[in-house]
C-alpha cells in the first residue's frame, strides 16, 4: 500500500470550469449570473472549511470563465482563508510573463493564498483563438513552462526560445510578498508530462476523470522515482475527479445527471467518445472516478481512493454541465461541512 499522508495533512479542494447552471425556472442563467454564482459558491466553500477553490479556463459557450485570474481576484476579496487557484491555466496559449504577473496580483489580493496549476488544457479552442498553431502543441508548453519556472525565482530572467521574444536579465513585476508563488502542473495521463513536473520540481495534479483510479498508481510511482533521480523534492501529489453531493444518493443523481448527460451529448462527439449509456455512468459511480451521492457515500469512496493512491490532496470537480444553481450551493456546503470531516475520520482509523 502507498505511503499515507497523515489525515489532518491531506487537503481537499473544489474545481469548477464555470459551467453555466440552470436557474429556478430550469433555463440557463446568463454568463454574468454564472460568474457571480461561482463567487457565491466560493464564499460558501470558504465558510464550510474547504481548503482550495479552483476555477478553470475555457473559451466556449458552455462555460462562463475565460479569465480565471479575474474571477479569483473577486473570490479572494470576498473570502478569508480558502486558497484560490486555477484548474488549469492553459500556459501553451498564454504568455508566461503575463501569467506570473496576474497571479502575483491575485496573490497580493488574497494575502498569499493564490496558486496556479499549469497545464495544456482539456480543450484546444484557445490555440486558434489566440493565434497559435496546434502543430506547435508540444514545443509551446515545453518552452513556456521552462520560462515560467525561471520567473518563479523572482530575479532577473534571461531566457531564449522559439515561441516568444527572448529576455535578457529582465525583472518582472509585481513580485509576490512571500517570494514564492505556489505552482502545480496538471497532467492528464502522459508519462512525459509526469517526468517534466518532477524535473522542474513542481507538485503533480492528476486529472482522473474516468475509469478505475488505481490505474494512475504507476504515474504516481513514476513521479516519485523521477523526483529522486532529478534530485528535486518529493512534493505532494494531488488528484481531481468529478462528483456531486446532495442529502441523499437519489437527490444527488437527480440534480447532477441531466446536466451531465446534456454536456456529454455536446462534448462526446467532439472527442470521438461513444454515446453516454446509463450502465456505464452507474459503473463510474460504483467503481470508477465519479464521486456522486450522499455525504457518507462520497466520503467513503474518497477515503478508499486516497488509501489506494496515497495522494495528499483530493479536488472534486463539482460542476459538469448545467446543474441547478441551488443544488450546487448545497453540494459545496455538504462537501465542506460533512464530507471532508468524514473522510478524515475514516482515514484516521487506518493511521
Amino acid at each position: 500500500m502507498p505511503t499515507q499522508p497523515h489525515p489532518e495533512r491531506i487537503e481537499f479542494g473544489l474545481d469548477t470550469f464555470g459551467d453555466v447552471p440552470v436557474g429556478a425556472d430550469g433555463a440557463p442563467v446568463t454568463y454574468a449570473e454564472a460568474i457571480r454564482a461561482t463567487l457565491d459558491e466560493a464564499v460558501v466553500a470558504d465558510r464550510a472549511g474547504v481548503d482550495v477553490i479552483l476555477v478553470g479556463e475555457h473559451h466556449r459557450r458552455e462555460y462562463a470563465i475565460s479569465a480565471p485570474e479575474v474571477v479569483l481576484a473577486g473570490i479572494a476579496a470576498r473570502t478569508d482563508r480558502i486558497r484560490v487557484g486555477s484548474g488549469v491555466t492553459v500556459l501553451s496559449s498564454d504568455d508566461p510573463v503575463r501569467v506570473f504577473q496576474r497571479f502575483a496580483t491575485v496573490d497580493a489580493i488574497a494575502r498569499g493564498r493564490a496558486e496556479v496549476i499549469l497545464g495544456r488544457g482539456s480543450f484546444t479552442e484557445s490555440f486558434p483563438l489566440f493565434g497559435y498553431n496546434l502543430s506547435d502543441y508540444e514545443v509551446l508548453f515545453e518552452e513556456k513552462i521552462e520560462l515560467f519556472a525561471r520567473l518563479l525565482d523572482e530575479r532577473g530572467v534571461t531566457w531564449s526560445g522559439s515561441v516568444r521574444a527572448p529576455l535578457d536579465g529582465v525583472e518582472v513585476y509585481p513580485k509576490t510578498e512571500s517570494g514564492a508563488l505556489s505552482t502545480w502542473v496538471g497532467v492528464g495521463g502522459s508519462p512525459q508530462s509526469v517526468v517534466r513536473a518532477a524535473r522542474y520540481g513542481f507538485p503533480l495534479m492528476l486529472a482522473i476523470i474516468g475509469g478505475d483510479p488505481a490505474r494512475f498508481s504507476p504515474y504516481i510511482d513514476l513521479y516519485r522515482r523521477a523526483s529522486r533521480e532529478f534530485g528535486t523534492p518529493e512534493l505532494p501529489v494531488g488528484m481531481h475527479s468529478p462528483g456531486f453531493i446532495a442529502d441523499t444518493d437519489r437527490e444527488a443523481f437527480d440534480a447532477f445527471y441531466p446536466g451531465y448527460e446534456a454536456m456529454h451529448a455536446i462534448i462526446g462527439p467532439e472527442r470521438g467518445l461513444p454515446p453516454l449509456r446509463r450502465e456505464h455512468f452507474d459503473a463510474e459511480v460504483a467503481h470508477g472516478s465519479m464521486y456522486l451521492g450522499s455525504p457518507d457515500t462520497v466520503a467513503r469512496k474518497i477515503a478508499r481512493t486516497i488509501r489506494r493512491l496515497g495522494v495528499g490532496r483530493f479536488d472534486m470537480i463539482y460542476t459538469m454541465g448545467a446543474q441547478p444553481a441551488d443544488a450546487r450551493l448545497r453540494a459545496v456546503e455538504l462537501y465542506g461541512t460533512e464530507v471532508i470531516p468524514r473522510v478524515r475520520e475514516l482515514l484516521a482509523r487506518d493511521s
